[in-house]
């Protein structure tokens, strides 16, 4: 017996994730953010894993209430670039999965609470030497 389940397209997957990236950069909560769009928290989980296609004027409102521009939800998606495609789409799923945890997201939330670029700019120096520290031993 075949089973005729559907796949979510991986545009959808893609557009999911960026919501919940961009949701949980903000300290947002799914029923918060469902509060805001008027749907339930499930709807918000099943957008975020992309068993659920986000409509042009729903991903319009979560890109308002999350504060970016629609085409931050596209950035990385698979399928652009070409022949490079699959190696941007590794690179973005690095950068998802670090945002998405605990120190991932703490790091990221308190570097953008430091005003001072200079600050910033030796923060990354640091960041990078104990990196490259790491990586001779």
């Amino acid at each position: 017996m075949i089973e005729n389940k559907k796949k979510p397209n991986p545009i959808d997957i893609h557009v999911g994730s960026r919501i919940r990236l961009r949701r949980t950069m903000l300290g947002m909560s799914q029923e918060k953010l469902g509060e805001s769009l008027g749907i339930t928290f499930q709807q918000i989980q099943k957008y975020e894993k992309g068993t659920n296609r986000v409509g042009a004027s729903r991903l319009q409102n979560i890109a308002q209430i999350l504060n970016v521009p629609v085409s931050f939800f596209f950035e990385d998606a698979p399928g652009e670039g070409g022949a490079g495609g699959m190696a941007e789409s590794a690179s973005s799923n690095y950068v998802v999965d670090f945002l998405s945890s605990s120190e991932g997201l703490q790091l990221n939330r308190a570097f953008v609470k430091i005003g001072d670029p200079k600050v910033r700019r030796k923060l990354v120096d640091l960041v990078k030497a104990l990196a490259a520290e790491a990586e001779s031993e």
